[in-house]
């Protein structure tokens, strides 16, 4: 069996200095939920073009280890297509002929937007330095980013998964600034069932002896490259469904191997697929920062409730869950459709589990299309 070689200790990070692509650059001062501060930029990408009144803005949000790349393809700067291509553009369903696109990467994000990989404003970079943000902080500095290019309302916030919490986080705090709302296969706190499943990853990244405490990434050649690829094997399990991967691949073996010798099961191979890929394109210490922002997730936090929180929300809001869903399950959309009100709950039918809000074009461009028509 071939190993994939090791990636440098920024594995997929984008560094100052590397070919911007279509990123563009905001910069800030953020004050964190914690009582830390942080100076910040964000990196974002737009498409289309803002009208005279700002009026024709639609906010796009990424998952835990998508970026501001949503449209177009793998490019110089962009090591991904887009991984919205089938929805955002010329006369799809967010048409950008009409609308404004704007895609920011999260804060604490690893491609372009400050995060542990980024240079520390006293040497080096931040590592175990970086502070833990929260969705409600993503959001605060995604304010920053919103006002820097005049808009003073968004047409329509969209998001699934860690988007989707982001996207609720926006309508809850800022409800006069979204005028329509669509969350898809989210919740509006995290579940003790999502924190579980997040912990085991975290432990893979933390044990692996390449994560230095979180300060790897000015060592040559350092890195917990194996603890990621761990967490992205267990992740990936729960973003598709057990019909699927029966489906897909049953007890079959990968090609040319035996696992009665040693050999893979083909859908070994597959998990080992995505963990090699993620490894190449993304940084070990977004994904702890990003997690545990997940885990912090409740929009009811100091607001006296869940229900309190979303009773906040003005926007037109759609919430989807998917049917198949094992980590994200349909209750959890239901309970955000059933405290907006005038809310819609919709459900998205498909076998390919969690990470059908980013293969069910179709389904979701309906959505988009209800949320916006």
């Amino acid at each position: 069996m071939t190993q994939a070689p090791v990636p440098p200790s920024v594995a997929g990070a984008w560094r100052e200095g590397d070919p911007p692509g279509r990123r563009r650059f905001v910069t800030g001062t953020q004050a964190l939920e914690t009582g830390n501060a942080v100076p910040f930029t964000l990196a974002y990408e737009t498409w289309g073009t803002l009208n005279s009144g700002g009026t024709n803005a639609i906010l796009v949000e990424h998952a835990l280890t998508g970026d501001s790349h949503a449209v177009g393809p793998a490019e110089d700067g962009h090591g991904s297509p887009g991984w919205w291509d089938g929805l955002i553009g010329p006369g799809k369903a967010i048409d950008t002929g009409e609308f404004f696109v704007v895609v920011p990467n999260v804060l604490g994000g690893c491609q372009g937007s400050t995060g542990p990989s980024s240079p520390h404003p006293q040497g080096n970079s931040w590592g175990s330095r970086f502070p833990a943000v929260t969705a409600r902080d993503q959001v605060a500095a995604e304010v920053v980013l919103a006002d820097a290019l005049g808009i003073d309302r968004w047409a329509a916030v969209l998001g699934g998964s860690m988007g989707g919490m982001r996207a609720l986080e926006w309508a809850v705090s800022e409800p006069e600034r979204v005028a329509s709302l669509l969350v898809l296969a989210s919740t509006a706190q995290a579940s003790a069932d999502q924190i579980a499943w997040a912990a085991p990853q975290l432990h893979a990244i933390r044990s692996d002896p390449g994560w230095h405490g979180g300060d790897y990434h000015d060592i040559p050649g350092a890195g917990p490259h194996h603890g990621l690829g761990i967490a992205r094997r267990i992740a990936h399990v729960t973003y598709r469904s057990e019909p699927e991967l029966a489906q897909r691949f049953g007890r079959r073996a990968q090609d040319g191997e035996d696992p009665l010798h040693g050999g893979r099961f083909a859908v070994e191979s597959y998990l080992d697929h995505h963990a090699g890929k993620l490894s190449r394109r993304f940084d070990a210490g977004s994904y702890v920062v990003l997690t545990e922002s997940m885990n912090t997730h409740d929009v009811g936090r100091g607001r006296g409730g869940v229900a309190s929180a979303l009773g906040r929300i003005t926007a037109r809001t759609v919430a989807a869950g998917v049917d198949s869903d094992r980590l994200y399950p349909l209750y959890q959309s239901q309970e955000i459709a059933d405290g907006v009100e005038g809310a819609e709950f919709a459900v998205i039918s498909s076998p390919y589990g969690h990470d059908s809000f980013l293969i069910e074009t179709e389904q979701i461009a309906r959505l988009v299309k209800l949320l916006l028509g």
